[in-house]
């Protein structure tokens, strides 16, 4: 789904015009890297949170090669159960 039929969808559904729904996803997405590094939750999918990953070594698949992999901070996204249910089917 692109943004553009997200926001057609979100704007039918709440009566808005379709300009104020980008407008308002535009907003969450500002919101969301301005917060992503305190863990931000968008309640029923997930939350994207930041994870310090350890320095480490792995290989060059072309040549085989030892390389060392530099420590880093990354972006994940932890989605939730309800979302994992509504969509996998609960057991």
């Amino acid at each position: 789904m692109t943004k553009s039929q997200l926001a057609a969808a979100i704007a039918e559904r709440a009566g808005l015009k379709k300009k104020q729904a980008v407008a308002i996803l535009d907003h969450i997405a500002e919101l969301a890297y301005k917060h992503a590094k305190n863990t931000f939750t968008l309640p029923g999918i997930g939350k994207l949170v930041l994870v310090n990953r350890k320095a480490r070594i792995g290989r060059n698949p072309a040549t085989g090669e030892q390389i060392q992999i530099p420590a880093k901070r990354v972006v994940k996204f932890r989605v939730s159960k309800a979302c994992k249910d509504a969509i996998l089917g609960g057991k």
